[in-house]
């Protein structure tokens, strides 16, 4: 399957919310879905070393940068370890890094941009935020779904 997105809006479009089209794909699975797991930290990645670390099977990791493009909230280092803990994919709002390495790993990950340069470690963020960026609200254990064609969320599982 290449698309999923499109059946999924044809099929339940009255349940999900549809994200701007503002991700770019940066990861080398195209489709990924799970439950989010939300955070929302501003040019400091502390809280997604924390999370990559943890279990992710069937997870989706939403992070809320704040749409900051002057520092790099995912690179090549933090996404092999959530390969490794079996994440399904990565949604940021902000930026990523080592982009050439993240499109040759089984994650999902859609970011705003890349930008070359890391974040400070300063321990700031909150997990498990609700957090709203390009026209959605996304919480705590929300369905995230994401091709191609984009991102949509659901409040209910969809497959």
């Amino acid at each position: 399957m290449l698309d999923l997105l499109p059946d999924l809006c044809d099929q339940h479009g009255d349940l999900l919310q549809v994200a701007d089209p503002v991700f770019q794909d940066f990861g080398g699975k195209a489709i990924f879905y799970g439950r989010a797991v939300t955070l929302s930290c501003y040019e400091d990645n502390s809280l997604v070393r924390e999370l990559v670390t943890r279990p992710g099977q069937g997870k989706v990791m939403v992070i809320d940068g704040g749409g900051s493009l002057r520092r790099a909230l995912l690179g090549d280092q933090l996404a092999i370890k959530a390969v490794e803990q079996g994440w399904e994919g990565i949604l940021i709002h902000g930026a990523a890094r080592d982009v050439g390495t993240l499109a040759t790993l089984a994650l999902g990950v859609k970011a705003l941009a890349a930008c070359p340069v890391k974040t400070e470690k300063r321990g700031l963020g909150e997990l498990g935020a609700v957090v709203s960026f390009a026209g959605v609200t996304i919480h705590e254990g929300d369905y995230v779904y994401a091709d191609r064609n984009g991102v949509v969320v659901s409040a209910t599982p969809l497959l």
